[in-house]
């Protein structure tokens, strides 16, 4: 049977991405009001939100390499150790160096994962199926986002910060674990062939020159920026607005609810083209971005959090499948890793550039500069049309198929 048709891997990876993805967006807030409560500045949230993505910074193509000529599922229980270990141990560090080391882990375990993960759906997904699998693997993430802030916001609060963002952390941590359990089934039934069609490396140079490639990177790049920052600041922008922490937690789910309804009606909006889609999408995050600096009421953030969760929900699968399919055949899980490069970049950047801002201009302003991102990656989605499924090459198609599809055609 082919993979494609077969999808009980997918909803299997699908819910180890959620308790992934629940832990990280549970522990994420956390760290900020932990360190907010052992003494941190606008400043110092910052630059820990970026150590988050500068250790995987590093480990992304080396890993994606791997992949390529290896197997991709043993990542996923890697990355899953990686992110307990660095949520429980944030909860019991003592200071914001330690702190900003074991966000370091979190985001290594997170990249393993994800890594592992996309490009096992990138296998196993025939071409004209990539976008809608894409964005059924990607709505793991939005729920692990919307079950995650409402789940820190719960135990954060009271007089105890320290003490109560702290246990958050340690149950994240205990919370990442339970993905194990979805993943002892998933195989990678394509390894086997990827080892002995694809002998040599692509050039870095080479994959980041297939048109396509780069568009798909900045787009990608800019939405999880605008999530991520979000994800960091909305916390600070609470504290100085009044608002507790219970109601930022669910207006951060109410952000990955939309994104989850926007991955859900994803085949058919495809029907507007994949460029319209694109464009349109990153032009109206724009201006819902740049509209959270203003002093409106939590009514009225609760509704530009919900119209941007929409919008920034198309940007992740179709960033993942423009890249999948301009990258050179043999050279596709590299390329995803060179996707996720350009998405910790973006974390490291995102972040420390919206602390240098908040200091500066107040915590609101870093959403201006998230918006004047968006508006870019508009652009560039426009000029660079998406390749569609009908211009892959049928040896390809095979490839991506994999042993199980072409068992079926026998």
């Amino acid at each position: 049977m082919r993979p494609g048709r077969n999808r009980g891997w997918l909803l299997r990876l699908v819910i180890a991405f959620s308790f992934a993805q629940a832990a990280v967006s549970m522990a994420r807030p956390a760290v900020s009001y932990r360190a907010l409560a052992l003494g941190a500045d606008e400043r110092a949230i910052g630059v820990i939100a970026g150590v988050y993505a500068l250790l995987p910074l590093f480990a992304a193509v080396p890993l994606g390499r791997r992949t390529d000529h290896g197997r991709c599922a043993p990542l996923l229980p890697a990355g899953v150790v990686l992110i307990a270990a660095g949520c429980a141990l944030s909860g019991l560090a003592g200071s914001l160096w330690a702190m900003a080391v074991w966000s370091g882990v979190m985001g290594l375990g997170h990249l393993s994962f994800v890594i592992g993960a996309q490009s096992l759906v990138a296998r196993q997904s025939v071409p004209h199926e990539q976008d809608r699998n894409f964005g059924h693997f990607t709505i793991g993430a939005s729920l692990g986002q919307l079950i995650g802030p409402i789940a820190a916001g719960a135990l954060i609060g009271g007089h105890d910060m320290a003490g109560t963002s702290a246990l958050a952390l340690v149950v994240a941590g205990a919370g990442a674990a339970v993905a194990v359990t979805s993943l002892w089934r998933i195989e990678d039934r394509t390894a086997l062939t990827s080892r002995t069609r694809h002998g040599d490396r692509v050039p870095v140079r080479r994959i980041l020159g297939a048109r396509g490639v780069p568009a798909g990177i900045l787009i990608s790049l800019s939405v999880l920026s605008a999530t991520d920052v979000l994800t960091a600041y909305l916390p600070v922008v609470g504290e100085h607005r009044g608002i507790a922490p219970s109601v930022v937690g669910l207006l951060l789910s109410l952000r990955a609810a939309a994104t989850i309804a926007c991955r859900l009606v994803l085949t058919p909006l495809l029907k507007l083209g994949r460029t319209p889609l694109l464009t349109s999408t990153c032009l109206l995050a724009a201006l819902l971005c740049a509209a959270i600096a203003l002093p409106v009421p939590v009514w009225a953030l609760a509704t530009l959090l919900a119209a941007l969760g929409f919008c920034l929900g198309v940007g992740q699968p179709l960033s993942m499948t423009t890249v999948v399919r301009a990258a050179p055949e043999g050279a596709r899980s590299t390329a995803l890793a060179l996707r996720l490069t350009g998405n910790r970049l973006g974390q490291v950047a995102a972040p420390a550039g919206a602390g240098l801002v908040a200091g500066v201009a107040g915590v609101a302003a870093p959403f201006v500069l998230l918006g004047g991102l968006l508006l870019l990656s508009a652009g560039v989605a426009l000029r660079s049309p998406a390749r569609e499924p009908a211009d892959v090459p049928k040896d390809t198609a095979r490839a991506a198929e994999g042993p199980a599809g072409a068992e079926s055609r026998r």
